[in-house]
């Protein structure tokens, strides 16, 4: 399937281009990914049906939490396709089917909803039940893509604790290429250094998406503001802060702060910011 996975993963890429969109369904604004409580929300309407249903509940709520849980998987669909098109093949083969799993699982309930509306609940029900089959699969696919592949969580923490207290020896200013990053190491943590004149930018390395070397990366002016372009996924991080202007990551590239001596040495400190 990794052909056809490479040939969607381009075309959503292509439909949805860097911007607005792109990154509210990314989730840049909130500083989360939006997919997974999306998701949730349909998944929890949908198990509520299913306790109703065994309840023998109201058959007016059962069938409002299932076209509650189906409106709201269209806007989930948008956001896990569009994170699903900037991860490593491992991942989106993984991701291929859990997108398939919730396809079907989505059929399955709206089948429900229909069969309900025209009054065969016993065939609501029974649907349900294998849509909750389908959407549980799905659902443990996609925590196996979160917690054992890393899909959407943040490669680059926090590292002050990693840090002693106080400035740090770096390098050397004249050491430093003007205008082009490089890679320099804190004990084992590696840092993005990025000289301008006498200023001094540095940042973790690691981009917070998928752990591709920003150092390798491209300086770019984007509104007025300069940028770090992620060279693996097209991440982009503003250098004054760490903060992200684009995604597909969500979470801010750790900053350090840095000062120049007499002498030329670069000193550094993890930003409390």
């Amino acid at each position: 399937m990794d052909r056809p996975i490479r040939a969607l993963a381009k075309a959503v890429r292509e439909r949805i281009p860097r911007g607005f969109v792109r990154d509210l369904l990314h989730g840049v604004p909130t500083g989360k990914p939006a997919h997974p409580p999306l998701a949730g929300v349909s998944l929890g309407c949908w198990m509520s049906a299913a306790l109703l249903d065994a309840a023998r509940a109201d058959p007016r709520a059962v069938r409002l939490l299932l076209a509650t849980g189906i409106a709201n998987a269209v806007p989930a669909a948008a956001a896990g396709l569009t994170d699903w098109s900037s991860l490593h093949k491992e991942q989106q083969r993984v991701g291929f089917v859990h997108m398939a799993t919730n396809l079907v699982a989505l059929g399955l309930f709206s089948g429900s909803l229909l069969a309900r509306i025209r009054g065969r609940e016993s065939a609501g029900r029974a649907l349900s039940c294998a849509g909750l089959v389908a959407g549980g699969v799905g659902g443990y696919l996609g925590g196996h893509l979160a917690y054992r592949m890393a899909a959407g969580a943040n490669h680059a923490p926090q590292v002050s604790h990693l840090v002693p207290l106080g400035w740090h020896d770096l390098c050397l200013l004249k050491d430093l290429p003007d205008g082009r990053p490089v890679s320099r190491r804190l004990g084992y943590i590696s840092l993005f250094v990025l000289r301008r004149g006498e200023r001094v930018t540095v940042m973790v390395d690691n981009c917070p998406h998928l752990s591709g070397p920003l150092h390798q990366g491209r300086v770019v002016e984007e509104d007025g503001e300069a940028c770090v372009v992620c060279p693996w996924h097209g991440s982009t991080f503003r250098l004054d802060d760490g903060s992200v202007k684009h995604g597909p990551a969500t979470a801010p590239a750790p900053t350090f702060e840095a000062r120049t001596l007499k002498d030329g040495t670069v000193q550094v400190k993890p930003s409390l910011t």
